[in-house]
């Protein structure tokens, strides 16, 4: 028992990472805390040294065994496994402990724990959370290192299948082991992240992001698992129990009629169509995102190849992995981010030759707020090598795919003006080399700051679509910084001033004849699809597994009783009005999708 536990009803709110409602008895996993020091003598580094490398190679033993166990089960996503194997070599964290372990003289634990450390400060700074959460399959990856140290098993040898597991975090690898089991909650993960894809392939219910778990749930306790809204309830009344067998029922029903709208047209019920598309990072997630029915991928992410210890990619890198890309999602349109990082998102690596000039990583660029500094396009122009490599490498991928750019963070006209002025540049230079790309190429701008939106009549006529990107949108809008838990409770989607900046640009981008679609978090939540609809948005992109959810939505709808919500709603003040509104609205038109509780 622990000094957080309790026999009274709790709810706690986490993230629905993978859907479905489970009841039944929590079973704590074993969580070790920090790592200790133990300073060594000079003859005990070598041995230190290989202790830390044989627990790495049982660790990758262990990885592989778990891939050839389950390549049939999750052969879409076998590649989850690999990375993790891959990670274990890894510079950042294989060589560095080693070099810890030798120079500070000190125990395998405690040097895995300090490489560890750098590696989250590496991943933290990049802006994108989807980025971020990469980090969490080096940390799973690491905890199977400190298992193998520890030379201990992290679940008991015999599990009962009706319970809930709870821990600070499972790895993919841990979750392909669940199968059978009711269900996980865990303190760490996102709706993004690896395992969560792994409990959804598996079907696995599952909440994450639940901020001290471990020290509110008990060993036993009754636990409600409501993988669909986050919510987890420690020791439910009867009457709430018996609520939400009734939901499970439902949520049965509805389940087994899902998967067949992955196969569907995006239409409404009065014949307007929308394109549904994906939001990835990997190369191997198109697959998965063609799979759950994506009309194409509407959102590359290309921070992640950026990522590397040693050294920025090179041109001829970054064109493999956009060939690929496009290859793969061919004939379908791909839509490729530029670099999104900057101010204190800076490389990983021990120094850059950028511009021409060396700069210290360490002293590179010092911002008292990095969120309104150098990031995004601003660092790209700021760092023209960078975006010619980048540029380069993606129109050259061009003649394999439909490819289409987008500028992250524009905020001024200015701004987009020298963008278009440096792909003229890099285009002439292509045709002046003989080098074949596409002249179909479309271009875009995020829109994501509020001097965007007032300007949508003037940057719409200089690109060929608009991509809003509520994320910063929302942060920049309301001045909320989602990570400050002081003021994230006021972090609001459905805020009157976002919708009506929504609003602008959609007719805005509609008079310039050009599309206007989102690519934040919004539009993979079934909650506000209906407004966004009303609003007039023209595509939608979002995870590869909400796209059969909100593609049956979609085609239970009717456009025109959209458009009127999304005028009703906007005559409201303030976010409650409109949250209650579009509730009640949800709640008599989308029955399946939002039972009363």
């Amino acid at each position: 028992m622990n000094s957080f536990h309790t026999e009274k009803e709790q709810t706690l709110l986490g993230v629905g990472a993978s859907p479905g409602i489970v009841i039944g008895r929590a079973l704590m996993i074993r969580v070790d805390g920090p790592a200790r020091k133990i300073n060594l003598r000079d003859t005990d580094v070598a041995a230190e040294q290989d202790r830390f490398r044989q627990a790495v190679n049982r660790t990758e033993e262990n990885l592989r065994h778990t891939r050839q166990e389950f390549a049939a089960v999750i052969a879409e996503h076998i590649t989850i496994i690999d990375s993790h194997i891959l990670m274990l070599r890894d510079g950042m964290l294989f060589d560095r402990t080693l070099e810890i372990i030798e120079k500070e003289k000190v125990n395998a634990e405690w040097a895995l724990e300090q490489s560890l450390s750098r590696i989250k400060e590496i991943f933290s700074k990049v802006n994108d959370s989807y980025i971020r959460e990469r980090f969490l399959d080096v940390r799973q990856v690491a905890e199977q290192i400190f298992t193998e140290l520890a030379g201990t098993d992290k679940f008991p040898h015999e599990i009962d299948e009706k319970v809930i597991l709870v821990s600070r975090d499972f790895s993919p690898a841990d979750i392909l082991h669940m199968q059978g089991l009711s269900g996980f909650i865990s303190e760490g993960g996102g709706e993004t992240s690896h395992s969560a894809i792994v409990a959804r392939t598996l079907g696995i219910p599952a909440v994450v992001g639940l901020k001290d778990v471990t020290r509110q749930v008990g060993n036993g306790d009754l636990l409600i698992l409501d993988g669909i809204t986050g919510r987890v309830i420690i020791n439910p009344q009867p009457e709430l129990i018996e609520q939400y067998r009734e939901r499970q029922r439902q949520y049965l029903s509805y389940s087994k009629d899902i998967a067949r709208f992955a196969l569907f047209r995006p239409e409404t019920l009065d014949g307007l169509s929308v394109r549904v598309q994906a939001n990835i990072e990997l190369v191997e997630e198109v697959s998965q995102a063609l799979e759950y029915g994506a009309c194409g991928i509407g959102l590359f992410r290309s921070e992640y190849l950026y990522l590397k210890e040693n050294g920025l990619p090179d041109e001829e890198m970054l064109f493999e992995a956009y060939r690929n890309l496009l290859s793969h999602a061919a004939p379908l349109p791909v839509t490729i981010r530029a670099l999104d990082i900057g101010g204190d998102k800076h490389f990983p690596v021990q120094q850059e030759e950028l511009s021409g000039r060396f700069h210290e990583k360490s002293s590179r660029y010092s911002e008292a707020n990095p969120a309104l500094g150098l990031r995004a396009i601003r660092y790209l122009l700021h760092e023209p090598s960078v975006f010619v490599t980048q540029l380069r490498a993606m129109l050259r991928a061009s003649t394999f795919g439909e490819l289409r750019i987008l500028f992250p963070l524009i905020s001024a006209y200015c701004e987009l003006e020298k963008v278009k002025k440096m792909v003229s540049e890099v285009q002439e230079s292509l045709r002046n080399e003989g080098i074949p790309f596409s002249e179909n190429v479309q271009f875009g701008v995020m829109i994501e700051v509020p001097s965007a939106v007032a300007l949508a009549d003037n940057l719409a006529h200089e690109v060929d679509f608009f991509s809003i990107g509520t994320n910063d949108l929302i942060q920049y809008a309301l001045a909320i910084d989602r990570s400050n838990e002081h003021v994230a409770h006021m972090y609001e989607s459905l805020h009157p001033a976002v919708l009506r900046m929504i609003r602008h640009v959609a007719e805005a981008g509609h008079r310039a004849g050009i599309e206007v679609g989102i690519c934040g978090e919004m539009a993979g939540n079934t909650m506000y699809l209906p407004i966004l609809l009303g609003l007039g948005l023209d595509f939608f992109s979002m995870h590869p597994l909400a796209i059969p959810y909100v593609k049956r939505m979609i085609r239970n709808s009717t456009a025109e009783e959209l458009e009127e919500l999304a005028e009703d709603l906007l005559v409201y003040p303030s976010a409650s009005q409109i949250r209650n509104h579009l509730q009640e609205y949800l709640f008599s038109h989308y029955p399946e999708e939002f039972p009363r509780l």
